[in-house]
């Protein structure tokens, strides 16, 4: 269990301006598209109130299944609605704690400025290799393959597409040049931390279903005092506005 919890985990240790006796340890299950964001919800949450976060990046799919088979997160941000909803009605998530912190904007993105022209890329002959998530447990790659076949090209481009387990390999693949441009979450491209600015095109919204993100607190959180925190901060002013930089849309 212990393997399974640590991989592709990123350990986030801020330096606390307030540590009360009381502070505490929370491991938070990240969608990986909501990980540039959740640097600085960390940095302010772990400055305010002196507890400690541990965050764990991956595909919700991969996180729903993990905490199904006991994985010890005390909270989830997943990246839908679904998979938060079916904890809860299943026990495994504090009934009322769910709520949709954010709604996510896909993008197509390329290092390269000049490769991508609008949705007409996609029929473009200038790239080989086009990179999503996988559909099947990443809700952006969902969202990309219905911008796909919304646009007609869903079958035309399945010999060119490199699928990822999560937005973060996504984004890597293109990154290294695995693949010339993919489809990722905009946060990832407005990110300070990315590579380079590249080209983009900002999926239009009405081509896919909404990506409404929910988080839940879990039940092995619900008498942690640092989890119960996290859940009133992202609740709160300091994460909407983070949310706002970072191409989020607020519910």
């Amino acid at each position: 269990m212990k393997r399974m919890i640590l991989t592709g985990c990123l350990i986030v240790l801020a330096s606390t301006a307030v540590t009360p006796a009381c502070a505490e340890q929370v491991l938070v299950a990240v969608a990986a598209n909501f990980i540039p964001p959740f640097r600085d919800v960390a940095l302010k949450f772990e400055r305010a109130t002196g507890h400690t976060l541990r965050v764990a990046s991956g595909s919700s799919g991969a996180f729903f299944a993990q905490i199904k088979n006991g994985a010890p997160f005390d909270i989830f941000l997943s990246a839908d609605v679904e998979r938060p909803k079916r904890l809860e009605e299943d026990g495994l998530g504090v009934k009322g704690s769910r709520f949709t912190y954010a709604i996510g904007r896909v993008v197509l993105w390329s290092p390269d400025p000049s490769l991508v022209k609008g949705a007409g890329t996609l029929n473009s002959e200038r790239f080989t290799h086009l990179a999503i998530a996988n559909p099947k447990t990443a809700p952006y790659g969902a969202a990309a393959m219905q911008a796909m076949q919304t646009l007609g090209v869903w079958e035309k481009l399945q010999p060119r597409i490199v699928m990822g387990e999560n937005l973060g390999q996504t984004m890597g693949f293109v990154e290294s040049g695995n693949a010339e441009l993919g489809f990722v979450a905009l946060s990832q491209v407005i990110d300070p931390k990315s590579t380079g600015t590249g080209g983009r095109w900002v999926v239009p919204a009405d081509l896919h279903e909404p990506i409404k993100q929910d988080v839940i607190l879990l039940a092995k959180g619900k008498d942690n005092p640092a989890a119960k925190a996290l859940m009133e901060f992202m609740g709160g002013p300091q994460m909407k506005a983070i949310i706002a930089r970072y191409g989020y849309e607020l519910n």
